[in-house]
């Protein structure tokens, strides 16, 4: 069985499969900077583990797509406060052109449910 979580007509937020949550590329609020778009992706997907009944204790995995590489550390600088450092997940980041020039930051996790 697969549970959808927020979804539209083009996707879902999030989705379960066999007690695994995978989101959607998460963003924040354009043209902010790169610290508040990572602390409202981060909100978002606090919000999403707790609808699925996990939390971020229980990501396994994180794609960090960033507009920009040098901007590397801003976003760590609020990853490194939100993440458990104890149960660190699996995590790869990346430099891509995203969707909307004025997007900073996109992640995207998988989490056990």
């Amino acid at each position: 069985m697969i549970h959808r979580i927020d979804t539209g007509s083009r996707l879902s937020q999030a989705l379960i499969h066999n007690n695994i949550m995978y989101t959607a590329g998460q963003i924040g609020a354009s043209g902010k900077s790169v610290s508040e778009q990572t602390t409202a992706i981060l909100a978002s997907i606090d919000r999403l583990l707790a609808e699925a009944g996990s939390n971020k204790t229980k990501i396994l995995q994180a794609t960090i797509w960033l507009a920009d590489i040098k901007d590397f550390e801003e976003m760590n600088a609020v990853w490194d406060k939100w993440v458990d450092p104890d149960n660190a997940p699996a995590r790869a980041t990346g430099e891509v052109r995203l969707s909307d020039p004025s997007l900073k930051v996109e992640i995207i996790v998988t989490a056990a449910v």
